[in-house]
């Protein structure tokens, strides 16, 4: 059995022996109708809260605020969109079902978890989150890759929940405090090597559930789901911990641990990058697209800008669960093409290199990240080599005349970095009742080279150096292979 190169096709053809005759089931066709119309309620409550401000806090156990709002419409678009795709794309199958009940229980663990202020409650929806994730990339219950794949994932949700649980009891012992915002208005309580423990849990957590590397193959196993799960496991779930570290964001500042994951979360997006251009299976270069991108937001965190993590964790929500859901026609519609090497003329790279300094300078004079002597420099860089990313497609596409090589990116450039800048000036006034969401960090001598061996990493992946070592390109192939028990092992059941 393959996994899943189509994820369309393939899926229905190992699922062909568990379909059944007949329709969707009832709750099936209630599911989408309703996440929609929560969807839109949480839109309605966002807008009211915008124009009335209002203080919803029951107990100190629940606190809604704007940031619980922005989270509640945004995992709500995206249950909603997967559950209406899965209604035809699973019609008839046999745990059509099974898999709406997972998909409902997740969202509603999801909005739990935004919510929740004491660290039971926090816990318990962390923990279901995981639980119900698990179950959806194993609800072919016949098949044995799936049952494995979903048995591995437990395993590592389970673990980053005990960790979690380890890091927050510690903190919440030291402060005699059981809320979140108890914790964190005491954190001077805290012996400082206590502090750096419970950090390193709850970082060690947080990576576990965003893939990061070392703890990677969960996500490259669970490939085996089908393709709705999929896109709400990449849209939603892997952001989790973005979320996470948004919240004890001040727990992390106040134990110097940002360097660390800033390290941790760059060196994954270029060795996930690496591996993503090695692989042929789509799912499996989705998740490998995943992993970096997850590897990005971490980054953010480390260099202080939480609010830059949840607008790239949002935004990477709407980019997977696109490219999730369209992935069967996109191989439909496509054939095996060359690896194209990288061959640019002086002009055009002056070109794309003027067009990355000013699409970083437009950034940074739309979100006032002005100062180049703090962290604000990387976040400005790396909107500078997306841009000269996108620019060089441009500038290297045979269709498109001069004029339009010069005219296509400027509107492009200015129209995407104003839309992203919006989107991040909105998060951040969303973020305002957090206790550190902007948090700009001075240059380190660490983060100056790491930087500048992220830089080196990035142009040898560009320009496929790594292909012409022979041992590096192995290690990387096999470093993006899904975990051995979860591949062409077992049969299904019948």
């Amino acid at each position: 059995m393959i996994l899943n190169s189509n994820p369309n096709n393939n899926f229905a053809q190992n699922t062909a022996q568990i379909k059944t005759n007949g329709d969707s089931p009832i709750i099936s066709k209630v599911a989408s109708p309703l996440l929609w119309t929560l969807h839109l309620g949480t839109i309605a409550v966002l807008v009211y809260f915008l124009m009335y401000a209002p203080q919803w806090n029951w107990n100190n156990i629940f606190i809604i605020n704007g940031f619980t709002l922005l989270l509640w419409s945004t995992v709500t678009f995206f249950s909603a969109l997967v559950s209406t795709y899965a209604k035809n794309y699973l019609n008839g199958f046999r745990y059509h079902q099974r898999f709406t009940f997972l998909s409902l229980g997740f969202t509603l663990s999801v909005m739990l978890f935004v919510m929740s202020n004491h660290i039971a409650a926090l816990l318990i929806s962390w923990l279901f989150m995981g639980v119900f994730m698990a179950r959806l990339i194993g609800v072919d219950a016949k098949w044995g890759e799936a049952r494995e794949a979903s048995k591995l994932a437990q395993k590592f949700f389970l673990t980053g929940t005990l960790v979690l649980s380890f890091g927050l009891l510690l903190l919440a012992y030291q402060t005699d405090h059981y809320t979140l915002s108890g914790i964190l208005d005491n954190l001077q309580a805290i012996p400082d090597f206590m502090l750096v423990i419970a950090s390193l849990l709850i970082i060690v957590a947080a990576i576990i559930q965003s893939a990061i590397y070392p703890f990677h193959r969960w996500l490259l196993s669970a490939m085996t789901a089908p393709t709705p799960a999929s896109a709400l496991m990449h849209a939603g779930f892997v952001n989790g911990s973005g979320i996470l570290l948004a919240l004890v964001s001040a727990v992390l500042v106040a134990s110097n641990s940002l360097t660390l994951l800033f390290i941790i979360g760059g060196f994954t997006a270029v060795i996930a990058q690496f591996t993503k251009l090695l692989q042929v299976n789509v799912k499996q270069k989705l998740a490998c697209s995943t992993i970096a991108q997850m590897g990005f937001m971490i980054m953010q965190c480390g260099l202080g800008f939480f609010n830059a993590a949840i607008a790239h964790l949002i935004l990477h929500g709407f980019y997977k669960a696109y490219l999730f859901l369209s992935s069967g026609e996109e191989i439909a519609h496509s054939a095996p093409k060359k690896q194209l090497k990288i061959k640019i003329k002086p002009l055009q790279a002056v070109i794309v290199l003027l067009f990355g300094i000013a699409g970083a300078l437009l950034f940074a004079l739309l979100t006032g990240k002005t100062n180049m002597v703090d962290s604000s420099i990387f976040l400005t860089l790396i909107v500078a080599i997306t841009v000269g990313q996108a620019t060089y497609n441009i500038v290297k596409e045979k269709s498109l005349t001069a004029v339009q090589k010069t005219v296509v990116p400027i509107l492009l450039f200015i129209t995407g970095i104003s839309l992203y800048a919006l989107l991040y000036n909105g998060v951040t006034a969303l973020m305002v009742a957090m206790p550190m969401s902007d948090v700009p960090q001075t240059l380190s001598v660490i983060q100056v080279v790491f930087g500048l061996i992220f830089l080196l990493g990035f142009f040898i992946m560009k320009l496929g150096v790594y292909r012409k070592v022979p041992w590096l390109y192995v290690k990387l192939l096999n470093l993006s292979q899904p975990d051995n028990n979860t591949i062409l092992k077992y049969k299904s059941v019948k």
